[in-house]
Formats: structure tokens, C-alpha cells, sequence
């Protein structure tokens, strides 16, 4: 497996440690106390987590464990019952999903959820939406700025499909791609919101070992060439420990450890609830 240069990671007063090249800027993400309960049971519980501007960071844990709902508090998909959320020191605790994704947080999903009958481009087009500044009027018309932009949106589509080489497919419809190009293409559509924080809910998800390699070289080249954050929710260990900066681990809604990954493979917690029973195979 090829080795990727991490950060150090260096504490922060909010008790989180962040990759040293981050410090002195304010982190992307700050949770706070977050918590939501359903019915009396609380999915979530005084989870705290720091995120550095541009580090690649780890949710893992076994299977219930609330991350997916996490991820579902981040976007506002759920209100939380109790706690702060910070994006880039902005309190968007209160936001709507909209708002939250203009933003600029994006996420992708354990299902896939691309649009079967739309072509690749116009999926990545999809996520533009966010930088429409042509008015309806306009749109109608079809006057010179309609088409100024139309142009802009398509040269920023094939540049971000040739993140991931798939700018000869752009005319391919979405539903007929192999699954792993289905994924690339969802995370394509995510970086098209202009995010600031790129969430990925189980990206490498039935990929084969290859494709999986190649999912680890374009995070950390997403990262490098957008300059920002990445948190990523997964079960392969390869992957996570191969990339990820700081790691946070759930069990049952509660952080039982935060760290890095060589923290978090000694952890006799973390053993005993999660790896055990997850072997650094995958």
C-alpha cells in the first residue's frame, strides 16, 4: 500500500488535536456537546470533535454506532436535541440544509444517489447550483450572460470529472457506469458544491483492493488541490489508517477515543469494541 505524509497532529484548547500545518486558522468544523435523542434514546451523546482546514479526519466504529447520524446532525438532515455546531467559526447549529450546504458543507452517501437518467456531466452540474448567478429572466431568454455561464458550467464540470479521469465519459449516462465510477461520480458531484468540508459516508464501500488504492491517492489529492477538510466514515482500516490525521471512534452514540491512528490501534477500548473484531484487512 502506498504511504501517504501525514500531518503532526498538535492539541488545541477545545481538548482535539488538529494537523500542525492548521494551526492559527480557524478549524473547518467544531462540535460541541452535540447529541440528539429519539424517543429517549439518546443515538447521539456529548460528541466533541475538532476538524482542521485541510485535515483528513476518521469516524469509524461498529455498525449502530451513530455515525451515519453524525453525519445526518452536520447537514441538518436532523435537528440536534442539544450541542453546538461550528463551521469555519460560524454557528450553523440553527441552519437548514440548503443553508448549510451553501455554506459549504457536501456529503455523499452510504446508497448511492446519483441521477440514473441524467448523463455524468449533468450530474456534476447538478452540484453547481450553488454558484447559479444568472437571474430567471435571464434563464428564459437565453440572453449572452445565459449562455456565458452555461459555458462556465460546463468547462467546471470536465474539470472536475478529470479529478478522477472520467471527463471522456461525460455524455455517459450516470445509471449505466460501473459501481466504482458511480462512486467517484457522487464524490465529483459533492466537490461541485464548492465545499469547504467534504463528508464521505462509506466511499470505498464494494470496491475491489485496486480501486480502493486509487480512492486513497484522490482524497488526499482532493485535499490537496481544493485545500480543504475531509471527514469520512468507513470500515476498511487500510484506508483509514492509511489517510486519515485524526481518528474518532463511536460506540453506542459516545466518543470512546480520539487520536491518531497509531493512538487509536494501541487503544485496549477501541480493540475490545471495534478492531477486534475489524482486522486491518478491511
Amino acid at each position: 500500500m502506498k504511504e501517504f505524509e501525514k500531518g503532526r497532529m498538535v492539541p488545541v484548547p477545545s481538548h482535539s488535536i488538529i494537523p500542525e500545518r492548521d494551526i492559527g486558522k480557524t478549524p473547518v468544523l467544531e462540535c460541541v456537546h452535540l447529541g440528539i435523542e429519539f424517543g429517549g434514546l439518546k443515538a447521539v451523546d456529548d460528541f466533541n470533535f475538532t476538524i482542521g482546514k485541510t485535515e483528513i479526519a476518521g469516524l469509524i466504529g461498529p455498525n449502530g454506532a451513530g455515525k451515519t447520524t453524525v453525519f445526518n446532525l452536520l447537514t441538518k438532515v436532523y435537528s440536534p436535541t442539544h450541542g453546538t455546531i461550528m463551521l469555519n467559526g460560524d454557528d450553523i447549529t440553527s441552519k437548514t440544509t440548503v443553508q448549510v450546504s451553501k455554506l459549504g458543507i457536501a456529503r455523499t452517501f452510504q446508497n448511492i444517489r446519483l441521477f440514473s437518467d441524467l448523463s455524468v456531466e449533468d450530474n456534476v452540474r447538478v452540484g453547481l447550483h450553488n454558484q447559479v448567478k444568472y437571474t430567471t429572466f435571464d434563464g428564459v431568454l437565453r440572453l449572452p450572460s445565459f449562455w456565458k455561464k452555461e459555458k462556465a458550467f460546463h468547462e467546471r464540470a470536465m474539470d472536475l470529472l478529470s479529478i478522477f479521469d472520467m471527463q471522456d465519459m461525460a455524455a455517459t449516462k450516470a445509471g449505466s457506469l460501473p459501481y466504482g465510477a458511480q462512486r467517484r461520480l457522487e464524490i465529483v458531484r459533492a466537490l461541485a458544491t464548492d465545499p469547504k468540508l467534504l463528508l464521505l459516508d462509506e466511499p470505498a464501500a464494494g470496491m475491489n483492493p485496486n480501486e480502493t488504492a486509487e480512492l486513497m491517492e484522490n482524497i488526499v489529492k482532493i485535499r490537496d488541490t481544493f485545500q480543504i477538510a475531509v471527514l469520512l466514515i468507513e470500515h476498511d482500516m487500510k484506508l483509514v489508517m492509511g489517510i486519515c490525521e485524526g481518528i474518532c471512534v463511536l460506540n453506542f452514540g459516545k466518543i470512546i477515543a480520539k487520536g491518531t491512528a497509531e493512538e487509536i490501534q494501541t487503544n485496549p477500548e477501541v480493540i475490545k469494541a471495534y478492531l477486534g473484531n475489524n482486522s486491518m484487512e478491511g
